[in-house]
């Protein structure tokens, strides 16, 4: 039975400073005659992360199936302010970059009509009218203290079939997180829609100072795309799968060079990274 379509809404809030006393916390431990691994890189934090983000969303405090495109991604961009060539060489790269994470066909695309993933380019003057135009007035209560906004629609089975991102670029350079605004909202609504205090570093931690994806986040995605993982699936069939995936990556190197892997988008060598 097909399920009620129905939208996810997900903001990017102006970056926060981050606490000493929370970056000591996650120091490292160190174990002699071990290889040195952050504590974001320990497999029971790895999954609780990934159900943390996955499986949960930003306005409610309900319990999800997991969530992610089946069907390739065509990403169209529409603008609402003059055109500039700067938006679309960001978007692009970020796209590339999570299309190979991911494995998934994730692109843009000319055509209006093959498109299903829209990312409109706006200003302060057309914020609320993009919202209301693109997303429907309910989504206008999610405006407070948002720099830029997201949503998607899931069809049957947890199957994101549409996703809408709009970005107020004039808004985004105020605060100084266009790209921040780029990466995190295409990234959420490929299927990481929450946010979380917890998860560190992340894009997905508004305390965290991460303008791009980290190790962390970069595993995150390439778990919620695995083959073994499927759109629908509750926590309680996620866990074990992701454990022996993480206890593979573990022996096979994967998460211990995230970070190297993780910087090999355009994106990095762009903002000095």
């Amino acid at each position: 039975m097909i399920n009620d379509l129905h939208n996810t809404y997900l903001t990017r809030l102006p970056t926060m400073f981050y606490s000493i006393a929370l970056a000591c916390m996650l120091c490292p431990a160190v174990a002699v005659g071990e290889p040195e691994l952050a504590r974001w890189q320990q497999p029971e934090y790895i999954e609780q992360s990934f159900v943390d983000i996955a499986l949960n969303n930003e306005f409610d405090q309900l319990s999800h199936g997991l969530r992610r495109w089946q069907r390739p991604v065509g990403v169209q961009l529409i603008y609402s302010v003059p055109k500039d060539p700067l938006y679309a060489k960001l978007i692009s790269m970020h796209l590339q970059h999570v299309a190979v994470i991911t494995g998934h066909d994730i692109a843009l695309e000319e055509n209006p009509k093959k498109a299903n993933f829209k990312v409109i380019l706006s200003n302060q003057d057309r914020w609320a009218a993009d919202i209301r135009r693109y997303m429907g007035e309910a989504s206008l209560a999610h405006i407070h203290h948002a720099v830029c906004m997201a949503n998607f629609t899931l069809g049957q089975h947890d199957e994101i079939t549409k996703a809408v991102v709009i970005i107020p670029v004039d808004q985004a350079q105020m605060h100084r997180s266009l790209v921040t605004c780029i990466v995190e909202e295409i990234t959420q609504v490929l299927g990481l829609p929450n946010d979380s205090d917890s998860v560190y570093p992340s894009i997905f931690n508004d305390n965290s100072p991460n303008e791009l994806l980290t190790g962390l986040d970069g595993l995150l995605l390439k778990l919620l795309y695995h083959p073994r993982l499927k759109a629908g699936m509750r926590e309680q069939e996620v866990r074990p799968i992701i454990r022996k995936i993480l206890a593979k990556w573990m022996q096979d190197g994967t998460i211990e060079q995230a970070n190297q892997s993780i910087r090999q988008g355009q994106l990095y060598p762009l903002l000095g990274y």
